[in-house]
């Protein structure tokens, strides 16, 4: 910008934006109020030479939009635009783990309470009631944050910790 402090004319600067706000026109079918505020330059400059199927981008963008898992809507036009790279999910603040995950903290977890004699959910081990022993089946658990996400804990396999259903709706924001 201070190289052109001194131009008499803003044809460049105009014709720049203009194919910015064309790109997006021809690139999203819908518009919506958390496409305002994005770094629409960068994005342009990154993707201007990816072609999108504008309709299968709608659709995702709008499904993304509906997911009460997402909470920063303003990430998913960076995802989607991205091919949906794993390395651009944090862009959407998603507070779910994945299935995998899951999946992997359930098998070891339980294991090791087998191993030791001991309640595959850890708050029923350290509460010492009927359930102490107790071998959860991994739909009468929840997938949980170790460290609270909304105190900054990450949502992936070194922050989750299976809980029995009643320990983790009783647990609150701990």
């Amino acid at each position: 910008m201070a190289s052109h402090r001194n131009d008499t004319e803003i044809t460049e600067i105009k014709k720049y934006f203009t194919s910015v706000i064309d790109w997006i026109d021809r690139t999203f079918k819908s518009v919506d109020s958390t496409m305002c505020g994005l770094e629409w330059g960068r994005l342009y400059e990154e993707y201007k030479k990816k072609p999108f199927d504008i309709n299968k981008l709608d659709d995702r963008i709008k499904e993304l939009l509906a997911d009460w898992s997402i909470t920063d809507k303003k990430g998913i036009y960076e995802f989607v635009l991205s091919g949906e790279v794993l390395e651009k999910r944090p862009f959407l603040n998603i507070r779910l783990f994945d299935k995998s995950v899951i999946k992997s903290v359930y098998t070891k977890q339980t294991n090791d309470a087998q191993k030791n004699g001991v309640s595959n959910c850890p708050m029923c081990t350290e509460a010492g009631g009927a359930n102490k022993n107790r071998i959860y089946k991994e739909n009468e658990m929840d997938a949980d944050h170790a460290t609270a996400w909304s105190k900054g804990g990450a949502t992936d396999i070194s922050n989750c910790v299976m809980l029995c259903k009643n320990h983790n709706r009783s647990k609150g924001n701990r």
